[in-house]
C-alpha cells in the first residue's frame, strides 16, 4: 500500500512540474540564473538567465533585464535583452520590450512599446511554400470564374 502510494507521488508530481505557477512579488529582486519547467508571474525585478518550459506572464510592475527563454509569453511589465518565445508572444498595452526577439507568433495590442529586432521561427519556410500556392491558385481559379461570370450574367439578363 504505502509503496504504491508512494509511486503514484512520484509520477504525478513530475507531471505537475510544467502546471505549477511560480511568483515573483513586487519588490522582489533575483539576480541570477534561474531554470524551471513550471510558469512564472512576475511582478518583481529579475536580471540574469531565466528559462523555462513554462509561460512567463509579467505584470505591470515586472522588469526582466538579461536572457528570457520560455515557451508563451504575456507582458504588461518591461523586458530588455534577449527574448527567445518558441510559441506566442502577447504584448499588452502598457508592455516595453527592448532588445532581440525570437518567437513563433506574436500579438501586440495597441499602446505597447516594441523597440526591438524581432525574428519569427519558420516564417522564411512558410513563407515561400504559400507563395508558390496562391500564385498558382489565383491564376487558375481566377481565369475560370472570369469565363463563368459574364455567362452567368448573360443568362439572368
Amino acid at each position: 500500500m504505502f509503496s504504491d502510494n508512494k509511486k503514484g507521488r512520484d509520477q504525478g508530481s513530475m507531471t505537475d512540474f510544467s502546471r505549477n505557477q511560480n511568483k515573483i512579488s513586487e519588490g522582489t529582486k533575483i539576480v541570477g540564473d534561474i531554470v524551471s519547467e513550471g510558469g512564472f508571474r512576475i511582478e518583481g525585478t529579475i536580471e540574469g538567465t531565466f528559462k523555462t518550459t513554462g509561460k512567463v506572464v509579467v505584470g505591470s510592475s515586472g522588469f526582466i533585464k538579461g536572457t528570457l527563454e520560455c515557451s508563451d509569453a504575456d507582458f504588461e511589465g518591461k523586458f530588455a535583452g534577449t527574448l527567445v518565445v518558441s510559441n506566442t508572444l502577447s504584448l499588452k498595452p502598457t508592455a516595453h520590450i527592448e532588445g532581440e526577439v525570437t518567437v513563433g507568433k506574436l500579438a501586440v495590442e495597441p499602446g505597447a512599446n516594441f523597440n526591438a529586432s524581432c525574428s519569427m521561427k519558420g516564417g522564411v519556410k512558410s513563407l515561400s511554400k504559400p507563395s508558390e500556392q496562391k500564385t498558382g491558385q489565383p491564376q487558375s481559379g481566377g481565369q475560370p470564374a472570369r469565363s463563368g461570370q459574364p455567362q452567368g450574367q448573360g443568362k439572368s439578363a
